[in-house]
């Protein structure tokens, strides 16, 4: 999911820190098989996995993301990363290895129809109606049960990439009409984001 920069904002204390001394990927886009099948679920938690999650932080910083599933740098591993606010603008940092997420049901539901994007189908935003609290359970990238949950666009990102992590984008929530406007944004915007994008961003 993209970011909307805002640098004043406290930290969760229940994030963790990022790994640093990643390398920047290609995002992979909408349309790769990768991205519309479930991923496999990690059990090795090595260095190997680090390196991925290390990776998967230095691109989403490039593309100036606040989530970013392995999925979206072609990997196919049930992983993700996020560095988000909540709707109280308090930031949550965390990665989540096979997600699952819970929302509220029944009267205790209430849709969030905010816009919504995708790091793997740049440029485009549309109405998304999600609920407007999520809790995701999984496992740090050492293998330790992790919690996070939240508000605001936080329960978005949640949502969102735990998603991806099921081979689902969210243009597969939209309508037509939706889908339909959402890729002509994308389209109007795709000299703004080469094939290796955002390879080499940081750097300009």
């Amino acid at each position: 999911m993209p970011r909307t920069p805002d640098t004043s904002v406290p930290v969760s204390p229940t994030s963790v820190e990022l790994p640093t001394g990643g390398t920047v990927r290609p995002v992979t886009r909408w349309g790769e098989a990768v991205m519309h099948r479930k991923a496999r679920p990690v059990t090795i938690y090595d260095d190997d996995l680090r390196v991925l999650v290390a990776d998967l932080v230095a691109t989403m910083y490039a593309a100036d993301g606040v989530g970013l599933a392995a999925c979206q740098i072609g990997v196919d591993l049930a992983v993700f990363v996020f560095d988000c606010p909540d709707a109280d603008r308090v930031t949550h940092r965390g990665i989540v290895c096979n997600p699952e997420v819970e929302v509220p049901e029944g009267p205790d539901r209430r849709l969030d129809e905010d816009e919504e994007g995708c790091l793997s189908y740049p440029g485009a935003f549309v109405d998304c109606a999600r609920p407007d609290f999520a809790r995701v359970t999984g496992f740090g990238v050492d293998g330790s049960p992790v919690v996070f949950e939240g508000t605001g666009l936080l329960a978005r990102c949640l949502q969102h990439e735990t998603d991806h992590t099921l081979g689902t984008v969210f243009g597969d929530r939209l309508n037509n009409r939706a889908r339909k406007r959402l890729r002509k944004q994308m389209e109007a915007a795709a000299p703004d984001y080469p094939a290796d994008w955002p390879v080499g961003v940081s750097d300009e």
